[in-house]
């Protein structure tokens, strides 16, 4: 493991963690050079996973485009990194036990969508501004109005 702040690959494993639910190891690390510390996180690789996009297009599924909506989506909220990891982990853990070597950009968004509803309603507003692509402000309070129910 290459130390991120001065990319020494000599490193040493001070604390490991498993989350919550058992998916992810967090191991807190320490640079043998500059001792510098910070925190990894593991998990093991499933299948491949193929994202058939709306086009009709596949792709290797990139875990790192969806964290960058979900981050988008939970800027300026109140989610620790963690909470951020354990969602990215829920969310891939759902996909892969789909049993399905394909999944489309639609399911992929209805999960995070139901994911983030859960973690905060705000961050789930602005995922459903971007995926929904509401066409009107009628629309989008249409949205809003399901949190009443």
């Amino acid at each position: 493991m290459n130390c991120p702040f001065c990319n020494n690959t000599d490193t040493k494993v001070i604390d490991s963690r498993e989350t919550s639910d058992g998916k992810i190891t967090r191991r807190r690390r320490e640079c043998l050079d500059c001792e510098t510390r910070f925190s990894t996180y593991e998990e093991v690789e499933l299948l491949r996973l193929t994202v058939v996009k709306k086009d009709g297009r596949k792709v290797d599924f990139d875990k790192r485009k969806v964290e960058s909506g979900i981050r988008k989506a939970l800027e300026k909220r109140p989610i620790k990194e963690d909470g951020i990891a354990k969602l990215m982990g829920d969310i891939e853990y759902c996909l892969r036990s789909l049993d399905k070597a394909e999944v489309t950009t639609r399911e992929i968004g209805r999960l995070v969508l139901k994911k983030l509803r859960e973690l905060d309603e705000v961050a789930y507003v602005r995922f459903a501004s971007v995926y929904k692509s509401f066409g009107s402000i009628e629309s989008f309070k249409k949205e809003l109005d399901t949190f009443d129910k």
